[in-house]
């Protein structure tokens, strides 16, 4: 019989109740020093540990825990941080981690460290945030030139693997491969970044050695690349590089996750490395090519527990697949999630006030980790009265999920099915489309707008809270809403802005305001999942069919429009972005899931514009983040995706102005299908790349209107009216002025009102002034 371990990729940092969010924010506003902040990440991390050996786990996982993002850490790890920042090698570690991610020294922001005299790092744009393959986390990514060196810097995860096997763990360290590092960062000056892999190489080795002396049993290095379309000299890079590593000594497992292997599996088999870790859930069609071609003196470990979704593991199905593998492999097999649980909330214990049914059909990261020692049992048939009735109640609940009449809306079905060709297209064209608006609107060149919420007060989150506790009646919350949304109005109108947002006071998020307000979703009350930083959300959770009962944002839209003679927008969450941002139902294709959504989504903006509102931004942030690993399934995705988001629009007439927002993603390879939205204007995030996102819409001729984000909302820093100014003018250079939108990044819920209102004021300042120079060219 094949020898089992149980390990995980990686286990949610934030910890069971956000104790490390809460510790980070109270850091930045200078209310605790470093060492409060350094003990309680020791704290969670021992934490978590102790979990998975209680859980039953042969190893626990170190190198996995973020302050802010992995992939900065490896920046740190491997002493490659932008010269730009100017670090000195003088300054506080926190403070350097804390420049890097924010864009602002963590001094600047009265967070309580001690740096050297004269020694604190400068203000400097933060690390451009994209996001972690087709999942909804960001990573920040490094930044290369032809000056890149590496140098390491390891002592911090050394002493993580210390303070672990200090315990009593048996350790498997985590990395980020040298390869997937690379690929992942961006060359700002043309230096090709596989052609650093030798100066990366040695610093990889050394740190490898250093593990192992440090008593790291394995080390789990990610190469999660190896699921992409690799350029053949990335993929050739593989063998010379991975022959390179195993001269450390160190037991490798190369990890791959959230793709099938493709034409790079016989590469990743074949690598002189320990053992091998396939994503067994989202690839399982690779385990037939693995068994085929991996040694048998290597571990094989199957990622057969879902790691990105909140099901019950199908007991019996992961099973199969454990002694399929078994019954060939002759070597160690490991059992484990397909990927890191990151990506999961961490525990169902306090979700009291979850429908039970539906609670019966989840895991989150805590359930899947005894789903793992579960099947360890069950394939080494120590199968005793206790795990048995485990094993009973998993079946029970898999079955019930099926047959739930919860899950299906006949109603839905037959709304689907009476679609007919053309639902999803607006009446006019373009142009006449545009023609139509500009008519109605009486917009100036270079409209400014916001887009879409503004900063989430105390006073906002308390009187949402206690109208949750039920010590508010709906009376007085809608009185404590109407009275935020009339606050954002009359400083909009200040700031002069032209087209306005009510600000979205009464949203909790721009995914869970409209999910629970549509047929088909559950909620949590703890299931957060970290998106970057600090910053987590709580997705939803679609366990059935979607439709919408009732109007969901006309009543707080038509109160905001009836404030002023401006322009005011409705403010709606893409089914696409609903979609991804949720943990959807596995039982039937996403695509399904989706166009539901829609034309929910549809009936609302239907009765926007009923409603008198003449603008509607419909937000699909999530639209990339959607698109498959391999090329080969782009075209499918891709076409229903934008079918989605045109059903959700195609209802209105020609005058009414349908907008959409995207953020933190590269849209240049995607560029045909973000035309075939037809929406009439797109914002996007540029600031952090320096407007290098919109170089892509200029060379392809994007036909409709866009906004360029002009300054960052993640960053702290306000911008000068000059700074904005400068990216305009970088803008005009490839926008047609007449197609121009002045905007922020993003929504502005993050912030706080004084640089919420400096900053817009410098930006409608800079579109004055750039009206002012245009006209005078005009009329000279």
């Amino acid at each position: 019989m094949n020898t089992t371990t149980t390990h995980i990729l990686g286990f949610p940092r934030m910890g069971e109740h956000r104790e490390l969010k809460f510790a980070l924010e109270k850091y930045w506003r200078g209310e605790t020093d470093a060492a409060a902040l350094e003990s309680m990440a020791s704290g969670l991390r021992k934490r978590h540990w102790q979990l998975q050996r209680d859980a039953g786990l042969d190893l626990v996982t170190v190198g996995d825990f973020a302050l802010y993002d992995h992939v900065l850490n490896h920046i740190e790890l491997l002493g490659c941080e932008p010269a730009r920042f100017g670090f000195t090698g003088q300054e506080d570690d926190l403070a350097r981690h804390f420049t890097m991610a924010r864009g602002v020294a963590s001094e600047d922001t009265h967070c309580g460290c001690s740096h050297a005299a004269g020694h604190s790092p400068k203000k400097a744009a933060a690390l451009e945030m994209t996001k972690w393959f087709d999942t909804n986390y960001h990573y920040l990514v490094p930044e290369f030139d032809a000056q890149t060196v590496f140098q390491l810097n390891a002592e911090r995860l050394l002493a993580q693997v210390r303070e672990a096997r200090a315990a009593g763990h048996q350790v498997k360290a985590v990395l980020l491969g040298p390869l997937s590092f690379l690929w992942l960062g961006k060359s700002h000056d043309g230096t090709d970044r596989l052609s650093l892999l030798p100066r990366l190489l040695p610093v990889y080795t050394d740190l490898l050695g250093r593990l192992r002396a440090e008593g790291a049993e394995w080390v789990q290095i990610d190469e999660p690349i190896l699921g992409l379309d690799l350029p053949d000299t990335w993929r050739h890079a593989f063998d010379s590089t991975y022959w390179r590593l195993n001269q450390s000594g160190a037991r490798i497992l190369l990890a791959t996750y959230f793709s099938t292997l493709g034409d790079n599996l016989r590469t990743a088999c074949q690598l002189p490395c320990a053992g091998l870790h396939i994503d067994a859930v989202r690839a399982a069609e690779d385990l037939v090519g693995v068994l085929d071609w991996l040694p048998a003196h290597k571990v094989l470990s199957l990622g057969v527990v879902d790691g990105r979704n909140v099901w019950r593991s199908d007991l019996d199905k992961a099973l199969a697949l454990l002694h399929r593998a078994a019954e060939k492999h002759r070597g160690e097999l490991w059992i484990a999630p397909s990927c890191s649980l990151l990506h999961v909330p961490f525990s169902l214990a306090g979700e009291s006030r979850l429908d039970p049914e539906v609670r019966d059909w989840l895991a989150f990261a805590c359930e899947k980790l005894k789903e793992i020692t579960l099947l360890k049992a069950q394939l080494g048939g120590e199968i005793s009265p206790a795990v048995q009735w485990q094993i009973s109640q998993q079946r029970a609940a898999i079955h019930a999920r099926r047959s739930s009449i919860r899950v299906h809306r006949p109603q839905v079905a037959q709304r689907l099915a009476a679609s007919v060709p053309g639902d999803d297209r607006r009446a006019g064209d373009f142009l006449k489309r545009q023609q139509a608006q500009r008519a109605h609107l009486q917009l100036p060149l270079l409209p400014t707008t916001t887009i879409g919420s503004f900063p989430q007060t105390a006073d906002i989150r308390a009187a949402r809270a206690a109208f949750k506790r039920g010590e508010l009646d709906a009376t007085g919350y809608r009185a404590a809403m109407q009275k935020e949304i009339e606050l954002a109005v009359r400083k909009q109108e200040a700031l002069d802005i032209d087209v306005l947002v009510h600000g979205e006071a009464e949203r909790n998020d721009m995914v869970e305001y409209f999910g629970e307000q549509l047929e088909g979703f559950s909620f949590t009350s703890n299931g957060w999942v970290q998106s970057y930083g600090s910053r987590c959300v709580k997705p939803p959770i679609i366990h059935g069919d979607v439709q919408r009962p009732a109007p969901m944002t006309v009543e707080w839209t038509r109160y905001a429009q009836s404030l002023t003679n401006r322009p005011m927008k409705g403010m709606l969450t893409g089914p696409v972005t609903i979609l991804q941002w949720s943990f959807v139902r596995d039982d039937q294709p996403r695509a399904l899931t989706c166009e539901q959504i829609a034309w929910a989504i549809r009936d609302e903006v239907v009765d926007l514009e009923k409603a008198g509102i003449a603008v509607i931004q419909i937000d699909e942030p999530a639209l990339r983040e959607g698109l498959p690993l391999r090329r080969a399934a782009w075209q499918s995705y891709l076409d229903g995706a934008t079918r989605a988001f045109r059903i959700s629009a195609g209802g209105v007439q020609d005058a009414t102005q349908i907008h959409t927002h995207m953020c933190y993603a590269e849209f240049n390879d995607i560029l045909p299908a973000i035309a075939a939205l037809d929406a009439d204007v797109i914002t996007i995030e540029t600031s952090r790349s320096a407007m290098e996102l919109l170089r892509g819409f200029g060379e392809f001729r994007y036909p409709n209107e866009i906004g360029p984000g002009v300054y960052d909302i993640h960053s702290p820093n306000v911008p000068t009216q000059q700074a904005v100014e400068k990216l305009l003018r970088k803008a005009m250079e490839v926008v047609p002025v007449a197609h121009l939108w002045v905007n922020p990044d993003c929504g502005l819920k993050t912030r706080g009102w004084a640089e919420t209102e400096a900053a817009l004021a410098h930006m409608v300042a800079a579109a004055k002034a750039l009206r002012v120079e245009l006209q005078e060219e005009q009329a000279a």
